[in-house]
């Protein structure tokens, strides 16, 4: 497992983002708390094989096994009871947040097709940032013929960052590649 990403962090991240906002300890400088990896499934209500196969997907994608999320409330409109599972999700830490931020800016943003960059806007005012993914094929772990439909993800990346441009600050000395707009 790869902790190339956590080392540069310490190295060169850390002193960056002191000498930018002028932090007086090293401990204020913001950090990835935690990612969080989550798919939404309509479909999982009256198809078990979607349910089976993004908990596999995610798993891959993850290095970690996800948990399935179920309805809280039952919502006729959508022929959905309480209890249904209708998503999966998993939160990554430590080690393996690192190598997934890693390879998900360095070898799977670059594989979207027309890709420009991810929007500098989707942040949450706490200095959070969410980005969805449309398809799992621009991950290199999943294959073209294991799949049996194109679904999307939402990656949550929590930080320790107090506003908006801190988290920014901290997402791009990392590597994320931010559009200009």
């Amino acid at each position: 497992m790869s902790v190339r990403l956590k080392q540069f962090y310490f190295d060169t991240a850390v002193p960056k983002l002191q000498e930018q906002f002028k932090y007086q300890n090293i401990h204020q400088v913001p950090k990835v708390l935690k990612v969080t990896i989550n798919r939404g499934l309509g479909e999982a209500a009256s198809n078990a094989k979607a349910l089976e196969a993004s908990l596999s997907e995610i798993a891959l994608i993850s290095g970690q096994r996800p948990v399935v999320t179920r309805a809280k409330k039952a919502i006729a409109g959508f022929k959905i009871r309480q209890g249904m599972p209708i998503g999966v999700m998993v939160t990554l830490r430590q080690d393996r947040m690192y190598s997934f931020l890693d390879k998900l800016i360095n070898l799977t943003l670059p594989r979207i097709r027309d890709f420009r960059g991810v929007s500098p806007k989707s942040f949450d005012g706490r200095g959070n940032y969410t980005l969805g993914l449309r398809e799992q094929l621009i991950f290199p772990e999943v294959e073209y013929d294991s799949i049996d439909q194109i679904r999307g993800m939402d990656v949550s990346i929590t930080t320790s960052a107090n506003t908006d441009e801190e988290g920014r600050a901290l997402l791009k000395v990392l590597g994320m590649p931010f559009r200009e707009n």
